[in-house]
C-alpha cells in the first residue's frame, strides 16, 4: 500500500512504497540543493548568533537568522511566487486574512526563501503587545537599536535603519492598526531602501501599500472520490496528511480514508489552523469520528483545540483565534457578526440588512459594518463580478457566531427575522401560473433557506410550510428530486396536515417524473388537479392540468396529454396572461408532436414563438425553440430546424445541461442529412457529457437520439465510428458548442485530437514545481532569470521545461505560455504561432 509523504522543501506531495530504502524527503534535485544550502547558512550563522548571546534577548533575532521553522511548510508556492512579484513592486506588503489562514507563517516561508540581496531581515511580533504608544520602542528593541541621547523612538529607528537594504517584518498588527500606520509611513518616507511586510487581520491603509488576501488552502474538486494523487494535489489535503502523520507516525491517506480526508477539509473551508487541529487528533480518532465531531456545531470548536503549547496563545485553539479577532469589535459589529451566523449560505447587503437589523442598528449602519467585518477578514467575499456582490463567514467562525448568538439571547428574534425576509423573496414569485417551471427568487438562499427551516421549529407553521414547498421547488429546479421528494412528503403526509389547493402535489407529480416513478407522478397529478377543481382558483388548475400532462407524457399517453393541455389553455384565456398562454401552447405543441401531429405542432409554435422570444427568460424560451426545432425536424425541414437548434445553443449557457438537448437536435439533423460521422461525434460527446453532468434526457428524447445514432454507426465503417468516438472525445464544453456550431475552434479534422484537448487532465498531471516554471516563462522570463527567482539551477529549470514540453506535446516557450494563459483551454495547436526558439 503506498505511503503519503509531503517534501521538506516545497510540501509537494510525494508517493512513496515500502521497498526497504530509506524514504524520499525531497520532490527534486532541485529541492534537495536548496535543503544543503539551508543547512550550510545556518551553519554559517551559529558563530553569529553565539557572539550576540551576551546582548538583551530581544536583540538575538537581529537581522541575520529567522526562527527555525519545527515542522514542515505545506502548500502555498503560487502564494510566494506571486509574493515575490509584488516586493519587486512595493516597498509595503500586507498580507491579511483570517485568524489562523496562516498569514504568519507565509511570511516567515516567504523571508526565508528570499535570495541574498534580502539577506538583512528583522521580525518584530506585536501580539504581546498592547500600547501603542510604546510601539516604535518595542520594534526598536526587537532590532537592537538602543537610544540615545536626544533620539528616542522613531528618530532612533530611522537614524539606525538609514539608507541600508533591509527587509523588516511586522507581524499580528491588527489591533496596532492605527499607531503600525503611522509608524511605517514614517520609517518608508525616510528609510529609501526599506521594504515592510506586514501581516494582520485588516489593511494599514498608508498610501502606496499594496494588500496581498491570504486565501484557505486549495481544496480537492467533488469529483476526486477516493483518487489519492487527486487528493494530494490539495494543499489543504496534504497538510492535514503532514500534521496527522506526526502525531500518528502509522498514518497515510489512502482509498479507504480518503474521501473523508477531503471532507473533513472541505468542511473546514481550508483554514490553515482548523485543519492542524483537525489532524492532531489522528492520533486518537479516526479521520470517520474527526468528521462527525465536526458535523456537531456544539462541539465542533471544542474538537479545534489542542495547538501549540509554544505558539502564540491565539493559535491554541479555533475559538481562541476568532476571540482575538472579535474582541477588536465596537458593539455594533459584534452585533451584525454574531447575527449573520444564521445565513450559512452566504449574504448580500440586503440580506444581512433584513436579518441584522435592530438593538440600535438600523439598515443604513449595516453597510458600514459589512464593509469594516469584510476588512478585518471575518466575513469573505465570495468570488465574481455580478451583482449583487455576496458574502459569506467560514464555516468555524460562523460556529464561534452562532455561540455568541445564542449566549446573547438573540437567536429567536434573528430567525424572525430571516423567516420574515424569506417569506418576502418567496412571493416575489406569486404572481407566476407555472411557478414550479420559473426560476425560484429564493435559488440562491437555498442554503440559508434549509438552515434557517431547522433551526426555525417553535416559529408559525403556516410561514414554515409555504418555505419548505419553496425549498423543495428550488431542489426540484436543481435536479435535486430526492431531497424535493423528502420534503414533499413531509408537507402532503404530516400531522399538520397538508397545505391548501393542488400545489404540493402538483410540484411532488414533477418531482415524480424526475426520478420515473411514473404510477406516482400520475396519482399526485390526479390529486392535484382534483384539489384545485374543489377550490376552483383558475391559475391553480391550469398548474395541476400541466403537470398532470407532464406524467401523462413521461406515460407514453399522449392522447391524454393533449387532452389535459387543450383544457389548461381554455382555463388560461380566462386570466389574460400571453406568457403563460403561449408557455402551454408550446408544451401542448411538443404533445402534439409526440402523438404524431406534427402540422398542427408547427402552427401553434408560430403563434407561441414570438411571444415567448420577446417576454420570455432564456431558460423557457430556449424550451420552446427546441421544440419548434424538433418539429420542423419531424416535418423533414432540415434546414430550418439545424437554424433553430442552433440559436438554442447561442442563448444557452455552454455549461448547462440545456446546451446538450440542441447538440443532440443538432446531431438528429446531420442523421438525416446524410453526415453520419458528424451525428455520431454529436451523440457520443453529448452522452459523455450527460454522463459528466449526471443528468438524463426525458425518455422519448433519449429513443429518438439512440436510435439516429444507430443508424449512423450501421452507415459508417468501422475506423469511421472509432474515428468519430475518438473525435467526441476531444468535445465537452466550450469546444462542443463550438463544433456544433460549425466554428472554427470546433471544425476538428475527423479521427485526430486536438493537443489541448484535455487542459484539466494535462494540467493535473504537471508538479508544483513545473507549475511554477510554466508560470514565469509566461511572465517572459528566461530560464537564467527563472534560476534566480526560484533558486534553482539553470540545467534543473531547462529539465522542468523539457518536462513539461513532453506532457503538454508542446514546442516552443510561446506556446507553452498561450497554454497557461488561456483559461478555458480551447485555442487550437495550429492556432499557436510557432516560435523560432525552441525550448
Amino acid at each position: 500500500m503506498s505511503r503519503s509523504r509531503t517534501c521538506e522543501v516545497c510540501g509537494a506531495a510525494l508517493i512513496t512504497r515500502p521497498h526497504g530504502g530509506r524514504p524520499a524527503r525531497y520532490c527534486s534535485n532541485a529541492c534537495r540543493q536548496r535543503a544543503l544550502r539551508q543547512r550550510l547558512a545556518a551553519r554559517k550563522a551559529r558563530p553569529a548568533q553565539g557572539a550576540a548571546s551576551a546582548a538583551p534577548p530581544a536583540a538575538s533575532a537581529h537581522g541575520l537568522l529567522l526562527p527555525s521553522a519545527l515542522d514542515s511548510f505545506v502548500g502555498r508556492q503560487q502564494e510566494l511566487s506571486r509574493l515575490r512579484a509584488l516586493l519587486r513592486g512595493t516597498r509595503l506588503l500586507t498580507l491579511t486574512g483570517a485568524g489562523g489562514v496562516g498569514k504568519t507563517r507565509l511570511a516567515l516561508e516567504f523571508a526565508r526563501r528570499l535570495p541574498p540581496r534580502h539577506r538583512r531581515v528583522d521580525l518584530v511580533e506585536l501580539d504581546s503587545l498592547r500600547d501603542g504608544t510604546r510601539l516604535a520602542q518595542s520594534v526598536a528593541a526587537s532590532l537592537g537599536v538602543g537610544e540615545r541621547a536626544g533620539r528616542t523612538g522613531v528618530d532612533a529607528l530611522v537614524r539606525a535603519i538609514g539608507d541600508a537594504s533591509r527587509l523588516l517584518i511586522l507581524d499580528n498588527c491588527e489591533h496596532l492598526a492605527e499607531p503600525c500606520a503611522l509608524l511605517v509611513a514614517t520609517l518608508l518616507s525616510h528609510c529609501p531602501r526599506l521594504r515592510i511586510l506586514a501581516t494582520g487581520r485588516e489593511a494599514l491603509r498608508v498610501p502606496g501599500e499594496t494588500v496581498f488576501r491570504v486565501g484557505e488552502l486549495s481544496l480537492p474538486p467533488a469529483d476526486a472520490g477516493d483518487d489519492v494523487a487527486a487528493l494530494l494535489r490539495a494543499d489543504a489535503v496534504r497538510l492535514f496528511v503532514a500534521r496527522a502523520s506526526a502525531c500518528s507516525p502509522g498514518f497515510s491517506l489512502h482509498r479507504g480514508n480518503g474521501p473523508v480526508v477531503a471532507e473533513i477539509c472541505r468542511r473546514l473551508d481550508g483554514l490553515t489552523l482548523a485543519v492542524e487541529l483537525a489532524a492532531r487528533h489522528a492520533g486518537t480518532l479516526a479521520p470517520g469520528d474527526i468528521l462527525a465531531g465536526l458535523d456537531d456545531q456544539l462541539s465542533q470548536l471544542d474538537l479545534l483545540t489542542g495547538g501549540s503549547r509554544t505558539g502564540p496563545r491565539r493559535h491554541t485553539g479555533l475559538a481562541a483565534a476568532v476571540d482575538w479577532s472579535h474582541r477588536l469589535l465596537d458593539p455594533a459589529e459584534q452585533a451584525v457578526f454574531r447575527r449573520l451566523a444564521v445565513l450559512v449560505g452566504g449574504f448580500d447587503v440586503a440580506a444581512a440588512r433584513a436579518v441584522c437589523v435592530g438593538g440600535g442598528i438600523g439598515p443604513g449602519r449595516v453597510f458600514r459594518v459589512l464593509c469594516a467585518l469584510e476588512a478585518k477578514s471575518l466575513i469573505v467575499r465570495l468570488p465574481g463580478d455580478t451583482a449583487p456582490t455576496r458574502f459569506r463567514q467560514l464555516s468555524a467562525i460562523r460556529v464561534y457566531a452562532m455561540e455568541r448568538l445564542r449566549a446573547s439571547g438573540e437567536l429567536h428574534d434573528t430567525l424572525r427575522r430571516a423567516l420574515a425576509w424569506l417569506t418576502e423573496g418567496a412571493d416575489r414569485g406569486r404572481g407566476e401560473v407555472f411557478a414550479d417551471q420559473a426560476s425560484s427568487p429564493l435559488a440562491p438562499e437555498r442554503d440559508n433557506l434549509a438552515s434557517v427551516l431547522a433551526c426555525a421549529l417553535g416559529h408559525d407553521a403556516d410561514t414554515r410550510a409555504r418555505l419548505t414547498l419553496e425549498l423543495a421547488r428550488v431542489h426540484y429546479q436543481q435536479e435535486q428530486p430526492s431531497a424535493a421528494r423528502a420534503l414533499l412528503t413531509g408537507l402532503l403526509d404530516g400531522p399538520e396536515g397538508p397545505p391548501p389547493g393542488g400545489e404540493a402535489p402538483a410540484l411532488a407529480a414533477r418531482v415524480a417524473c424526475q426520478q420515473a416513478e411514473l404510477y406516482e407522478a400520475l396519482r399526485l397529478g390526479e390529486q392535484a388537479v382534483g384539489r384545485e377543481r374543489l377550490r376552483r382558483e383558475p391559475a391553480g388548475l391550469a398548474n395541476a392540468l400541466d403537470a398532470r400532462a407532464a406524467a401523462r407524457l413521461c406515460r407514453g399517453e399522449f392522447t391524454e396529454a393533449v387532452a389535459d393541455l387543450r383544457e389548461c389553455l381554455v382555463v388560461l384565456a380566462s386570466l389574460g396572461t400571453p406568457q403563460d398562454t403561449a408557455w402551454c401552447t408550446h408544451h401542448l405543441a411538443w404533445a402534439l408532436l409526440q402523438a404524431g401531429g406534427a402540422p398542427e405542432a408547427d402552427a401553434l409554435m408560430s403563434r407561441c414563438l414570438p411571444v415567448l422570444r420577446e417576454r420570455a427568460p432564456w431558460p423557457r424560451t430556449a424550451a420552446a425553440l427546441h421544440t419548434a426545432g424538433a418539429v420542423r425536424l419531424a416535418l423533414g425541414r432540415l434546414d430550418s430546424a439545424e437554424a433553430l437548434f442552433a440559436e438554442v445553443l447561442r442563448i444557452t449557457p455552454g455549461a448547462s445541461f440545456h446546451s446538450l438537448y440542441p447538440v443532440e437536435g443538432l446531431a438528429l439533423v446531420a442523421a438525416e442529412s446524410g453526415d453520419p460521422q458528424r451525428a455520431l461525434r454529436l451523440y457520443e460527446a453529448s452522452v459523455r457529457e450527460r454522463r459528466r453532468l449526471d443528468t438524463e434526457p426525458e425518455a422519448p428524447w433519449r429513443r429518438t437520439l439512440e436510435q439516429a445514432a444507430d443508424r449512423a454507426r450501421a452507415r459508417l465503417s468501422a475506423a469511421a465510428r472509432d474515428a468519430a468516438v475518438a473525435g467526441a472525445r476531444a468535445l465537452r464544453g466550450d469546444r462542443l458548442v463550438a463544433y456544433a456550431l460549425r466554428t472554427r475552434h470546433g471544425d476538428h479534422t475527423p479521427g485526430t485530437a486536438d493537443p489541448l484537448q484535455s487542459g484539466d487532465d494535462e494540467r493535473s498531471r504537471l508538479t508544483a514545481r513545473e507549475f511554477m516554471v510554466v508560470e514565469l516563462v509566461t511572465k517572459g522570463l528566461t530560464n537564467r532569470q527563472i534560476a534566480e527567482q526560484l533558486g534553482l539551477s539553470v540545467h534543473t529549470v531547462a529539465t522542468h521545461l523539457d518536462k513539461v514540453r513532453d506532457k503538454l506535446g508542446l514546442r516552443s516557450r510561446t506556446q507553452i505560455a498561450l497554454w497557461a494563459a488561456d483559461g478555458k483551454r480551447n485555442l487550437r495547436f495550429r492556432d499557436i504561432p510557432h516560435a523560432t526558439s525552441e525550448i
